[in-house]
């Protein structure tokens, strides 16, 4: 094991070389053991790596892709050996850190020096006009919080909110406490990710969850990977698509950038990827303008209907006809175009030609099964909500969902983050949610909605919300618009912050601050002397333990459980008419969750069975839709795209391959060739000629938005890169000071990270 770095990097010279055009292999291999020895050890390192998404082991603290049924002994990627190493690292961040390092000092660090300190070994507080964290005891702590809360004047001044790390034991308990306490503002990481999709499920299908299990992927014909880069994002999610590739589907990609993971994929646990070729994996390539996702589908979607009226075959008229509802208003509304208006609004919203769009519309009209997979290149856009229900229409139009080897894959960023909402995470929870909530605990809980992410940010800001409670994550790096996040921050008279590792939300502080070390995954959990484990629920609904295995570094971390069990007492007394004492022992959670979460019937003995057990969804399970029409929904959805004046670009946020949503490992993303630094904006030569730009220097991205404020990310290197035109690419969370808190998607309010209208500056350094 290493120690963590003293000095905290510029990162202004980021160097550059040519992008890969193949993932993973021998490289990814060699980085993870790097990263594992130095965080934890060989021997610490070997006995967390072993456990790994095993069926008696831990789930990965990163991404929500499903375990297939018979694992590898390595059953984990690149970015999954990071995270475990992080997580399960030697370092500590202790009190004599602390003395040394005021939080004015902090908050001048990066992010990347932040994460490398190490584990939160015990609490920490800072209390009003103080300038460092010192030691706090457990009881001293929750009694801060405690009396912050019960001197409210309502409980809709306090917000508690979730990261996708949280177990449904935790989450489930959480937002009881919160409801308890009499509100629902119960915001968390999917309001910035996913919210798009499951408003958009939720209303055609009935179901805001993926409808496709893993071997449909396998027994597909034809997968479109739309927004999403798995290579750096979902790296196992590779080994399932070489599997659907071997069994003879077909991977249509439709992204901006090319990304290395989509072009070839080198097994690391196939000869063929070690040493040889690894496997094509992406047979068609749309580079489709950020943001003209929604105008791609409906041209494929036209096309469709089109050739069905010429000569019949191609759409499932039993299917529509039995099992959707407003085809023939959907049908007429997408045909209403003159055809060369129609395409030439295509050609400019996608930057593809027509005979692109049929070419992929002939790879469709091959495919009886299609499986359409998405992620944040899709969900963080002003038409996020239209596009996905577009996407809904383009499924339906074929009968591809409730049908093996067929449906929706919207793909979760981080684990469990699907399972919270399931536990009933949610500002706006269904009234059959609290209705079971009530039957079961004998109170009357909140029915009023709470506040999302960004409106928690606005309600801080405003005054109207005064404590903030943050379940995992961190909030100020994911969050949009940086300097109202931090300024609405520091307005709250309390900030609370359950953390494993230091984070940049731990510098931005409200008057008064905790930091309350928790258990990670990879942590073991005793109670008296007993192991406990909990569960989480993966991208598709599969729902399964988690077995932490290595000794904690302290005794002074608790779990999630025992947080809030410990809260609950304080703030609600011991005779509470919800007994929090009784669920130290998890399995009493479980029961109470049987009893309200439709679908966990028997949860104790099921989840012990090795693999878990697969949630129910109506629209997968017996092609019914529980939406308003009692049928799946067509919608119509017109053609919007971002707009953008001329001498500007559309920029999106992305991930490094060093990184996993804040957290940052390294300061390196080989696959696209970019090293030692993150202050890079990717940009198409033709653009940067058309700029009057040269690659190699340096600019300021200043975004525009209708506000009239200026935002401003310095010190950009430009990098000369094969992005799609009028399209630009930089990393999170640097880049979020860009992000307006009002710019968000219609419906779902999330923030629109993914289309970003930026001009250039000349750079003000940092």
């Amino acid at each position: 094991m290493s120690n963590p770095p003293t000095d905290d990097p510029r990162q202004d010279a980021p160097g550059v070389s040519e992008p890969k055009r193949s993932a993973v292999g021998i490289p990814a291999i060699a980085n993870s053991m790097k990263v594992v020895g130095r965080q934890s050890g060989a021997k610490r390192g070997l006995l967390t790596l072993t456990a790994v998404n095993q069926k008696q082991g831990f789930d990965c603290p990163g991404c929500a892709w499903p375990e297939p049924d018979h694992r590898h002994p390595a059953e984990f990627c690149e970015n999954g050996a990071k995270a475990v190493a992080e997580e399960s690292t030697r370092r500590a961040v202790g009190p004599e850190f602390f003395a040394e390092h005021p939080v004015s000092d902090l908050a001048e660090r990066s992010g990347y020096w932040l994460g490398q300190q190490g584990r939160l070994p015990q609490p920490m507080y800072a209390g009003p006009g103080a300038d460092h964290y010192t030691p706090i005891g457990w009881d001293e702590a929750l009694a801060v919080i405690a009396d912050e809360l019960t001197g409210l004047d309502s409980p809709d001044e306090a917000v508690f909110y979730t990261s996708g790390r949280t177990s449904n034991e935790a989450a489930f308990l959480y937002q009881l406490l919160a409801r308890r306490f009499g509100t629902n503002n119960l915001p968390d990481c999917s309001n910035m990710c996913h919210e798009s999709s499951g408003s958009a499920l939720t209303e055609t299908l009935g179901v805001g969850k993926g409808s496709v299990k893993l071997d449909d992927l396998y027994q597909a014909d034809l997968i479109i990977v739309a927004g999403q880069n798995p290579g750096t994002n979902h790296p196992r999610m590779l080994t399932a698509l070489e599997k659907a590739k071997r069994s003879g589907a077909r991977i249509m990609t439709v992204n901006p950038l090319p990304e290395a993971g989509l072009q070839r994929f080198r097994n690391p646990q196939s000869a063929r990827g070690i040493v040889g070729p690894g496997t094509v994996l992406t047979d068609l390539f749309l580079q489709v303008k950020v943001g003209g996702d929604l105008a791609l589908f409906s041209a494929l979607n036209r096309l469709l209907l089109q050739i069905d009226e010429q000569r019949g075959g191609v759409l499932d008229h039993g299917f529509i006809s039995e099992h959707t509802h407003g085809f023939d208003a959907y049908a007429k509304a997408l045909l209403d175009h003159g055809e060369e208006e129609f395409w030439e609004r295509i050609g400019a919203c996608t930057g593809l030609s027509r005979e692109q769009v049929e070419e992929a519309a002939a790879m469709v009209l091959a495919s009886e099964k299609v499986v359409v997979c998405w992620a944040m290149g899709l969900t963080q856009h002003r038409n996020s909500v239209v596009t996905i229900r577009e996407v809904v229409n383009f499924l339906l139009l074929r009968g591809n969902v409730g049908r093996p080897g067929a449906g929706v894959c919207p793909v979760r960023g981080h684990s469990n983050v699907q399972g919270d909402r399931t536990m009933g995470i949610w500002e706006r929870p269904p009234a059959s949610f609290l209705d079971a909530l009530e039957a079961e605990f004998g109170f009357a809980p909140p029915r009023e909605h709470g506040v999302d992410t960004v409106d928690a940010i606005r309600a801080m800001r405003d005054g109207s919300a005064k404590v903030f409670f943050a379940m995992g994550g961190n909030f100020v790096s994911a969050s949009p618009d940086t300097a109202a996040t931090e300024e609405a921050m520091r307005r709250c008279r309390l900030t609370v912050q359950v953390s494993t590792k230091l984070n940049r939300s731990h510098a931005v502080t409200g008057e008064r601050a905790l930091i309350l070390p928790a258990l990670g995954r990879t942590d073991l959990d005793l109670h008296e002397g007993e192991e406990r484990f909990v569960s989480v629920e993966d991208s598709m609904g599969e729902v399964h333990a988690s077995r932490g295995r290595v000794e904690p570094l302290s005794q002074e971390m608790r779990s999630e459980v025992d947080i809030v069990r410990g809260l609950a007492v304080r703030l609600l007394g011991e005779d509470d008419v919800v007994p929090w004492e009784e669920f130290a022992d998890y399995d009493r959670v479980r029961e109470r969750i049987e009893r309200v979460v439709p679908g966990f019937e028997d949860y104790n003995e099921r989840v012990r069975r090795p693999g878990g057990f697969l949630l129910p969804h109506a629209p997968r399970d017996s092609r019914t839709f529980p939406t308003a029409t009692g049928k799946a929904n067509f919608t119509r959805n017109g053609l919007s795209a971002p707009q953008v004046p001329r001498g500007r670009l559309l920029l999106q946020t992305l991930r490094s391959h060093d990184q996993f949503n804040t957290t940052i490992y390294g300061l390196d993303d080989r696959y696209r060739g970019i090293h030692n630094g993150r202050r890079v904006v990717l940009v198409n030569p033709e653009d940067l000629k058309e700029l009057g730009l040269e690659a190699g220097g340096y600019v300021d991205l200043v975004s525009e938005w209708k506000d009239g404020t200026e935002r401003r990310a310095p010190h950009f290197l430009v990098v000369e890169y094969p992005t799609a035109r009028g399209s630009a690419a930089a990393y999170y969370p640097e880049t979020n000071v860009l992000v307006p808190l009002d710019s968000t998607a219609e419906v779902s309010n999330t923030p629109t990270s993914k289309s970003i209208v930026v001009r250039f500056e000349a750079d003000s350094g940092l």
